[in-house]
């Protein structure tokens, strides 16, 4: 739903996410998600799950159902290793997009198999990633997978497209997910580096790693993440080597 909100700067910081914590998992979740829910928090714009994970070696999420979802995963350190029932399997690692399109059903896995990938001797390296769910368009649309490697891209320190339905981001965007309303960018930024916000009526800003200052609101640390309405063009500049998640979105879900 397209809608005219009010401009506001809503700062969430990293200890206020709610926890899953397993013998396997630490899962923080920015939203509602699971047995964690609240009525007012269950998601911004279009954007329904920011879930920042770290998996254990030999370890991960077996084979589960999702329907109806564009999920788009994004590591930032070791190696996820993912398999659907569409026949798609790859190994997700920094600096690679990936997409996963749910549409009329999939069932798929996504494992740490770090210890396998190194000649079976087994080790201790966790995988972190940051995985993101935004509704599609329309439902019972085709399940589809998309990934790409756009490490290139990242290391001249810009706002890199990583994944988008919009038209303005046609034969930019990394990968495509099928919502003609959402993108999402991805920045590394060394101590001193700046982007710009992009302006929307609904921005997402993540900081999975490292610190940066956000013009206005000031210092975000690993772990926080700023919800913004109405606005944008706002700088993000690191004051250590960090890495942003940003979403632009120019709808919402219908209440």
């Amino acid at each position: 739903m397209r809608t005219s909100p009010t401009p506001t700067v809503d700062v969430r910081r990293a200890d206020e996410r709610f926890t899953t914590a397993i013998s396997w998992l630490d899962s923080k979740h920015s939203f509602s998600f699971g047995g964690h829910h609240d009525p007012a928090n269950t998601h911004h714009g279009l954007l329904l799950v920011n879930n920042d994970d770290v998996v254990r070696p030999g370890a991960g999420f077996d084979t589960h159902p999702h329907r109806d979802m564009e999920i788009v995963t994004w590591v930032l350190q070791g190696s996820l290793v993912h398999q659907d029932s569409e026949g798609h399997n790859g190994v997700i690692y920094p600096g690679l997009a990936q997409r996963m399109s749910a549409g009329t059903g999939i069932l798929h896995s996504e494992k740490n198999d770090s210890w396998r990938l190194q000649g079976g001797t087994a080790h201790d390296e966790p995988v972190h990633f940051v995985q993101m769910w935004v509704v599609p368009d329309e439902s019972g649309i085709a399940p589809g997978y998309e990934q790409l490697e756009i490490d290139g891209e990242l290391l001249a320190g810009g706002l890199v497209p990583v994944a988008s339905g919009m038209a303005k981001h046609d034969g930019a965007a990394a990968i495509r997910i099928k919502n003609r309303y959402a993108a999402l960018h991805a920045a590394r930024l060394q101590p001193g580096r700046s982007v710009q916000l992009p302006e929307a009526p609904f921005l997402h800003l993540f900081v999975p790693r490292g610190a940066v200052t956000l013009e206005g609101a000031g210092q975000l640390a690993t772990g926080d993440a700023v919800r913004l309405t109405a606005t944008g063009g706002q700088k993000v500049t690191a004051t250590e080597p960090a890495e942003i998640l940003v979403w632009e979105m120019h709808a919402t879900i219908a209440a």
